[in-house]
């Protein structure tokens, strides 16, 4: 009878802890989506497209999604063409950083040669350090050989492609829980290096290869301040956060305030749809690649 009472009195304590802290997660969650509520409901405000004191439009309208996609005369809002120079920066990076990674990766967990930890370790300490303090060097660089304003597009691909080696430690963890013994059947078959890590290794890894294609395309996707530094006020090389950023200094904020929001509702699309559908495979590549370092 005891036993009993004890496993209820277990039971009921572990049934309050759990709805407390499912309270706490739904009230954070709400917490942290007010934001995004309130910009797609400013997306659909038809009456004024400057800033207001309520959050509920009085007149729903799709006009400002509209003004995003309809050529502007005044070529004041480009957005197709920060559209296409984003998804086009995010893409190539995207691709070139994961190739990069995955290769160093499966490098520094397969191979064994003289430099090995130490090149290991000199990759993960410069990690450490933002890469914001090479800003004023970078765009030295990138300016004698025009990449910047018009032309950042190359130059933006080219800074967050640079330093991809770097991020090699989750996809090296993931890499080292592969057996071993399915590359050493395969060099016995006659497989080479490339072979191997790209009909059999890449095949297992599916996980780790598409969280570093995720990770490799939202920074590039998101990022403001390299954008901003790079294209300095130029349209035909901005970006969709600094041309949207623009629209809403103090002269212009007025007008285009509720453009700037269905901007950010547009931006946010084609991540939230990836991360729908990949979100299995991200958090096992994040879990798979943390077992070993």
């Amino acid at each position: 009878m005891s036993s009993n009472r004890k496993h209820m009195g277990m039971k009921a304590k572990s049934t309050i802890g759990n709805t407390i802290i499912y309270i706490i997660l739904v009230l954070m969650s709400i917490i942290w989506l007010i934001p995004f509520v309130c910009i797609v409901f400013e997306s659909f405000r038809g009456e004024s497209t400057g800033q207001v004191g309520y959050l509920i439009p009085k007149q729903w309208s799709w006009a400002n999604y509209k003004a995003l996609f309809v050529e502007d005369p005044d070529k004041t809002v480009q957005f197709l063409l920060w559209y296409k120079n984003t998804f086009i920066i995010a893409a190539v990076s995207s691709v070139i950083h994961t190739f990069i990674v995955l290769c160093t990766s499966y490098t520094l967990s397969r191979m064994r040669f003289r430099g090995r930890k130490a090149l290991m370790n000199i990759m993960l300490v410069l990690g450490m350090f933002p890469g914001f303090i090479t800003m004023i060097v970078l765009y030295t660089i990138l300016s004698k050989i025009g990449w910047t304003g018009a032309g950042s597009v190359p130059g933006l691909i080219l800074i967050y492609t640079a330093s991809a080696a770097m991020g090699y430690y989750v996809s090296k963890g993931f890499f080292d829980t592969v057996p071993r013994s399915l590359d050493e059947a395969a060099r016995i078959d006659g497989a080479t290096r490339a072979q191997v890590l790209f009909k059999i290794t890449l095949p297992m890894a599916k996980p780790i290869v598409i969280y570093q294609i995720l990770t490799a395309f939202m920074a590039p996707w998101g990022d403001f301040i390299f954008a901003k530094y790079i294209a300095h006020g130029t349209s035909a090389g901005m970006t969709v956060a600094v041309g949207m950023q623009n629209l809403i200094t103090k002269s212009n904020n007025s007008a285009h305030y509720t453009h700037f929001c269905a901007a950010g509702v547009v931006v946010a699309i084609p991540i939230t749809i990836l991360f729908m559908f990949l979100q299995k495979y991200y958090v096992e590549g994040v879990t798979g690649g943390a077992v070993k370092g």
